[in-house]
Formats: C-alpha cells, structure tokens, sequence
C-alpha cells in the first residue's frame, strides 16, 4: 500500500503531494501546478505554486487536476 506524503513550504508557498519517492520528472501543466511522472509515465504526484492564494477566505479546499483513488 502506498504512503501518501504532503509537504508544505510556507516561505516558498509550495505544496507538493507524492504516493511514491521514485526517479521521475516534473510536467509543468499550467498556472504554476506540476505534475511528478515517474519513469513509466504514471502520475506519482503534484505541486502546486502559490498554494494559499489559491485558497478562498471562507473555504479551504481547492480544485486539482488530477483524480486520486484509494484501496486496501
């Protein structure tokens, strides 16, 4: 089962959340959101520039682009 790992950089206003520490590379895929691909091609994670100044005042989620699933 994989982990999911989420860090935030207050300073640098980065989020970045990952469910595999694996050799990869970034795609910037736009307004400042990349998505980290491993060397298969598949979507291990995403990193969001500028995270709170996306975030509304009186709400504290956000829209990804990208579909996140669970299993056991």
């Amino acid at each position: 089962m994989a982990t999911m790992k989420i860090w935030y950089d207050d300073e640098g206003d980065l989020l970045e959340i990952t469910s595999e520490q694996t050799k990869g590379y970034m795609k910037d895929i736009g307004d400042d959101i990349w998505e980290r691909i491993d060397e298969h091609g598949k979507i291990i994670g995403i990193s969001i520039l500028g995270f709170k100044k996306r975030l509304h005042h009186k709400t504290t989620e956000i829209s990804l682009p990208m579909e996140v699933s669970f299993s056991e």
